[in-house]
């Protein structure tokens, strides 16, 4: 039987196995070797310098006296300041037998384009390995994407097939339905029952692209898609600061949407990505949402004004602070919590506080859209197909928050919260205008009120 690596540490320790077996097939040394043959900057003195405690440069020369004091040494440089623009400074380099000028700048740091640096020697150091490897392995980097060895590192693909094979198991799938009216019942429109379609399904794959950002590499490092050195000095690829992953920058383009983030990396629950952290944590949703709606079950179903009365914001800010700490050993039970308003407040302020809400932006509109529908089956249509259109995580997020709002709906003598007082006080909360604009977001207070109004009331039907 496969045995699949589950925590952290294992997954590491898989990696590094696989990467030390296919080293030496798979990495390829050319791009490395270049860099070491790359020309070496040295920098050209003369007695007219002058310093201006950013940088040393020759004062006002020319461009054809300049390149007369690098004639003939591959990698010399020197800084003048510009005739055209005076003020400005203009880094003359020579390579490949000829002086190449670049307007310099400095805003604590040098730089010519994107990378910055702590001095203008390393930026030429960095710039020389950069123009030597492109004259040399042009069409070399341009095929270099062409045979990844992504494919063979076998911890990632088991991963994939062990999380997706227990989500499918566990999560709950959309269905596509249609809305039928019942001819014994009431004719009201929001009287109907189901049939079940087929239709398309949307399995719970729990997809997450990378989150990639520019990195800079201490010592040789090599990129873990194409198996190519990533070359430079400063900011050489780029990380995916959720799982780790070393690609070229160009690479992280072609890595498939198969990010597992490592829990080492999560620096908190609160405020984290949805499906990051649902990822991380090989759960088909958020910790926190499990544990406050099954505390609140256990005792705060009949308390009066449930979700609609404030609990202390200290208190509350204390919760927040165990589940970033303690995560799932968080203790929040009615010893340590005994108001059940606090444990609510918490599960609002963890949905108020992720980045993307559960409805998510792309598909706000969508639902805005369907709440001014006026037909009651045409509106549930639209909504079931925004519903559909949710990444997996925030669809099952959803459909878990709108089944235990609908047993709170179930105690409304007691805790006088129906339907519509629940959507007043999560429509805000689940819902968030891309734009954020004052006006629209007013506007629309009603519309998202509605929208979770009717996926408390229809939860059997839309999810």
């Amino acid at each position: 039987m496969c045995q699949y690596p589950t925590t952290a540490r294992q997954r590491l320790e898989v990696k590094n196995k696989t990467f030390s077996k296919i080293k030496q097939s798979f990495f390829r040394s050319l791009v490395y070797q270049l860099q070491q043959e790359a020309p070496r900057p040295k920098r050209i003195t003369c007695p007219q310098e002058v310093s201006t405690g950013k940088c040393v440069f020759h004062g006002l020369i020319s461009r054809e006296r300049a390149d007369e004091l690098l004639a003939g040494t591959e990698g010399a440089y020197l800084i003048r300041e510009s005739q055209r623009q005076p003020g400005t400074y203009t880094l003359a380099l020579r390579f490949g037998g000829q002086t190449l000028n670049y307007r310099l700048f400095y805003d604590g740091k040098h730089f010519v384009g994107e990378k910055r640096f702590e001095s203008v020697h390393d930026l030429v150091t960095d710039g020389l390995i950069t123009l030597y490897i492109e004259t040399k392995a042009a069409e070399y980097i341009a095929k270099m994407t062409t045979n990844p060895i992504y494919q063979h590192l076998g911890y990632t693909s088991l991963l994939r097939d062990k999380i997706t094979h227990r989500l499918n198991r566990t999560c709950s799938e959309p269905k596509k339905v249609t809305f039928q009216q019942d001819e014994k019942i009431s004719p009201s429109p929001l009287s109907r029952r189901t049939t079940i379609k087929d239709g398309p399904e949307k399995h719970c794959n729990y997809e997450k692209i990378h989150n990639f950002k520019v990195h800079t590499f201490r010592g040789p490092h090599w990129c873990e898609y194409c198996a190519n050195f990533m070359w430079g000095l400063i900011a050489q690829g780029v990380r995916c600061s959720d799982c780790g992953l070393n690609v070229h920058k160009q690479c992280s383009k072609l890595v498939p949407s198969d990010c597992q983030p490592d829990l080492r990396r999560i620096k908190k629950v609160f405020s984290c990505d949805l499906t990051t952290l649902v990822k991380a944590h090989n759960t088909p949703r958020p910790m926190v949402l499990d544990m406050c709606i099954k505390e609140i079950e256990h005792r705060g179903l009949t308390s009066e004004g449930l979700y609609r009365v404030s609990g202390f914001t200290e208190h509350i800010e204390d919760v927040r602070l165990a589940f970033d700490r303690d995560g799932e050993k968080a203790d929040i039970s009615a010893n340590m919590y005994p108001d059940i308003n606090i444990i609510a407040g918490a599960l609002k302020l963890y949905l108020r506080d992720l980045p993307i809400s559960v409805i998510t932006y792309d598909v706000y509109s969508k639902f805005i859209q369907a709440a001014k529908i006026t037909d009651p089956d045409s509106r549930l249509e639209a909504v079931h197909d925004g519903l559909l259109q949710l990444p997996p995580a925030h669809y099952e997020t959803l459909r878990y928050l709108m089944t235990h709002l609908k047993r709170v709906t179930m105690y409304e003598k007691d805790n006088y919260m129906n339907s519509e007082n629940l959507g007043i006080v999560f429509g805000p909360t689940l819902m968030r205008p891309p734009d954020q604009n004052t006006l629209a977001t007013l506007n629309d207070m009603r519309y998202q009120k509605l929208i979770v109004q009717l996926l408390i009331e229809h939860e059997d039907i839309l999810f």
